[in-house]
């Protein structure tokens, strides 16, 4: 665990937090963020489809939802049959549907018409029955190339019919809903940078004051010429920040652009899928990014990062000191990807995807040069096994998993931990065997 108390957070570029370069140079594997090495599923339960990013329907307050006794999920989702490295280029969304938050069943995809030539991740609201569906629109519409232009859209309209098993349904309505003013927020055409991003919309509603909100990814800008990073150019093209926008109605399709959450200038290029969870009183923000995102001078990890503050807009503290919540072993440095988190029986579950799981090369820019068969081979693409943790003040601790797709229902008990049952074995051995 981590001794640092939030509320001392540094300052950012555009942002009131930021992530800096002297907290990141602190990343290093440890036992406590590492997580164990994940092993393919003894059946895929969705064999015809590469599955990545992947997000709950969740109700206001940010509890997962259960409709009529499903747990309900969505994915970006491409035929199990192209190349893995293809899947972004078709991304689509489809739902799936549980009973028992561990076999699940294909619901289809959710849009017959989107916005976009394909969809990046978002995030889902259940809403007094209604169903809101947050998108990344990629893509200019219409365009026969593809293009990497991206809009934050929701879509409304969404049903759940459980008289005959499941059945989400439209009609959809699709609303543009922000775009970057390239003030706060970087436009494509300002990028000078690897990666462009305006993404991964992710609803929240305040538990402390009732405001709704919404977070994203985005790019601070960096005018030519600023001192940030001393001046340094190639640092101040790695600005990834958390944007944010607020609802002045609480309406979930009327958003208003406001100041980032926190940024990264100097430090990572992408901040993905931002989420908060809520617990103890503290806001934990969460983030993924990837070994190859962070600033020249800088080793991170393809991880999940996070950060913990007093408020929503507050001063944000890296947790363990320098952000690194959790990574895959040095030996399956790209096993699992794209982290979610929530809060459950008292810890902070983390479902992921599995990704190249039998692969230990430098980067994943090497996986395009083995055999398309090998690439085929090595994608787990589906759901990894779901990380255990426990979360205090500035510190989390990796403690178990559970299996693959495994996403407990409400109010079920999470099994003892390996460390829990080890604890028991001792004590009983203490006292004389067991049944004593």
């Amino acid at each position: 665990m981590n001794d640092q108390s939030p509320g001392d957070g540094a300052p950012g570029f555009r942002a009131r937090a930021g992530w800096t370069r002297e907290q990141a140079a602190g990343i290093e594997r440890t036992a406590a963020t590492t997580a164990p090495v994940f092993y393919q599923p003894e059946t895929d339960q969705m064999p015809h489809l590469h599955i990545w990013d992947t997000w709950f329907l969740r109700e206001r307050d940010g509890t997962l939802a259960e409709v009529d006794g499903y747990r309900v999920c969505f994915s970006l989702t491409a035929p199990s049959d192209l190349l893995p490295g293809k899947r972004h280029d078709v991304a689509a969304i489809r739902v799936f549907y549980s009973a028992d938050g561990r076999e699940w069943h294909d619901g289809g995809a959710v849009f017959a018409d989107a916005l976009g030539q394909r969809q990046w991740a978002g995030s889902a609201l259940y809403d007094d029955g209604d169903v809101y569906l947050f998108y990344t629109a990629a893509g200019t519409d219409g365009a026969e190339e593809l293009t990497y232009t991206q809009r934050i859209v929701g879509a409304s309209g969404g049903t759940v019919d459980t008289d005959d098993g499941f059945d989400l349904r439209g009609p959809w309505t699709h609303h543009e809903l922000l775009s970057p003013d390239g003030e706060r927020y970087e436009r494509e055409a300002q990028s000078r940078a690897m990666i462009y991003t305006f993404r991964d919309p992710w609803f929240f509603e305040d538990p402390e004051t009732g405001e709704t909100w919404l977070l994203f990814e985005a790019n601070s800008p960096v005018p030519e010429g600023s001192d940030a990073c001393g001046g340094d150019a190639s640092q101040q093209e790695f600005n990834g920040s958390v944007g944010i926008a607020r609802s002045p109605t609480g309406d979930p399709l009327d958003w208003q652009l406001e100041e980032p959450l926190l940024d990264a200038v100097g430090v990572n290029q992408e901040l993905e899928r931002p989420h908060i969870v809520s617990q103890d009183g503290l806001y934990y923000l969460f983030v993924s990014s990837h070994l190859h995102t962070f600033g020249p001078g800088l080793s991170g990890y393809d991880a999940l990062y996070g950060f913990v503050a007093e408020e929503l807009r507050g001063d944000y503290v890296p947790l363990n000191g320098s952000g690194l919540v959790a990574t895959n072993p040095a030996n399956a440095p790209f096993q699992a990807y794209s982290w979610m988190a929530f809060p459950h029986d008292g810890e902070v579950l983390v479902q992921n995807f599995f990704n190249y799981f039998d692969f230990a090369g430098d980067t994943l820019d090497e996986i395009a040069h083995l055999p398309e068969s090998e690439q085929m081979r090595r994608f787990g693409g589906t759901l990894a096994p779901t990380l255990r943790l426990t979360v205090s003040g500035a510190g989390t601790e990796i403690i178990g998993k559970l299996g693959h797709w495994e996403i407990p229902m409400a109010g079920e008990s999470l099994p003892p931990t390996e460390r829990e049952l080890l604890a028991r074995a001792q004590a009983d051995g203490e006292r004389g065997g067991y049944g004593r």
